[in-house]
């Protein structure tokens, strides 16, 4: 029986950066959407829930906490797993984590190689 393919929203609204990270991830195991915003990702996950959210912290609309700050306030999304990707230092991402109870953070830029040990680290 093969694996159940895993769903993963990467919410950025830098394309390039998006784009990256899609093709980094980019496998038969992984379903890949995209938001680019954090309006546009909050109606992703009521489409469909995914099983790993990747946020970018600074978006318009509405930024990477107060996305995860509505997630959590929701009892379908209060434990849905979230990377946050950041460009502030590693100190106030940790502070981050402990208050919002993240999977995990990526401080840009980062390698393909950190994107995909922190994405298998938590769907596995």
């Amino acid at each position: 029986m093969a694996p159940k393919v895993k769903t993963i929203l990467i919410a950025d609204d830098e394309d390039d950066l998006r784009l990256l990270v899609q093709v980094t991830l980019e496998s038969p195991a992984y379903e890949i959407v995209t938001a680019v915003d954090g309006p546009s990702t909050l109606r992703a996950v009521q489409e469909k829930l995914p099983d790993l959210l990747i946020l970018d912290w600074m978006m318009p609309g509405l930024d990477g906490c107060q996305v995860v700050d509505r997630l959590r306030q929701n009892p379908e999304t209060i434990a849905l797993p979230i990377v946050m990707l950041t460009a502030k230092d590693e100190s106030e991402s940790r502070v981050l984590i402990q208050g919002f109870g993240l999977a995990g953070f990526l401080v840009k830029p980062f390698s393909p190689l950190e994107l995909i040990q922190k994405v298998r680290e938590i769907l596995l």
